[in-house]
């Protein structure tokens, strides 16, 4: 029996759908908006899911928003970025299955909490640093490029483990200094290889199978018109006051999933 095995559409109320359609959307929204607020998405995903089984059903719906991203600021990419980081990234993804490999139910729960914790932490310093640097590292020099790996292999780990690797990257775009189209186009096109690339060994974990998949094209729908609400919302979004209501709700969301 797979992850997926005890919880398919049909077990759901018609709440629980409710709420995996709004983290739908809002995974939509956050791709071609604010990155990173799909943080919301997961902590909604592992509390109505089995956590296990949440990463494989959350992982379809979460490629379905990149492509969407990938097609709306595919011209905005900055490639060498790209490529410094998808090996220390693949790193990660291995240590990621590793680990879930071992892991049962109740820890890749707590996991996730701990992990959402850390990133609305994280976020918080990435605020503060971009409002006291005074120039970001150059992504060609020695440090650049230790950091591209340090964040490369936790990005891999985390959204492997939970799909939480968007506050990582986030904050790696932005302390490398891209403005808000070429953070946008190249974090599309990185998750978009980073997602596709973990299907085989989620796959292979149990977490996708047929089940899941009925249920991701359920929750597919509701991506688009979150994809659109983004697109025209980036312009117009106070973000600063986003960035703290997403904070917010990931700390919510983190507490939840390790006191429940």
């Amino acid at each position: 029996m797979t992850a997926t095995d005890t919880m398919t559409l049909w077990h759901l109320t018609g709440w629980e759908f409710a709420a995996l359609a709004f983290a739908a959307l809002l995974v939509g929204f956050s791709k071609t908006a604010v990155s990173g607020a799909n943080t919301v998405s997961l902590a909604i995903f592992a509390a109505v899911l089995p956590a296990r089984a949440s990463t494989g059903i959350l992982l379809p719906v979460l490629i379905a928003g990149d492509i969407l991203a990938v097609l709306t600021y595919r011209r905005h990419a900055h490639w060498p970025t790209l490529w410094r980081l998808f090996p220390a990234v693949g790193v990660g993804v291995v240590v990621g299955t590793l680990f879930l490999v071992w892991a049962d139910d109740a820890v890749v729960r707590t996991s996730i909490g701990v992990i959402l914790l850390f990133m609305a932490g994280v976020t918080v310093w990435r605020r503060r640093q971009a409002d006291t640097a005074e120039q970001p590292d150059e992504v060609t020099s020695r440090t650049g490029r230790v950091k591209a790996r340090s964040y490369g292999v936790l990005g891999g780990f985390t959204t492997m483990v939970a799909n939480a690797g968007g506050p990582v990257m986030s904050m790696y775009l932005l302390s490398a200094g891209f403005r808000k189209l070429g953070f946008l186009g190249t974090s599309a096109f990185f998750f978009l290889i980073v997602n596709v690339s973990k299907l085989p060994f989620s796959a292979g974990l149990g977490l996708i199978d047929g089940h899941s998949l009925l249920l991701d094209a359920a929750l597919v729908v509701f991506v688009v018109p979150g994809a659109f609400l983004g697109k025209w919302a980036v312009n117009r979004i106070n973000q600063r006051l986003f960035e703290r209501l997403v904070i917010a709700a990931t700390v919510v969301g983190g507490l939840q999933l390790l006191l429940a």
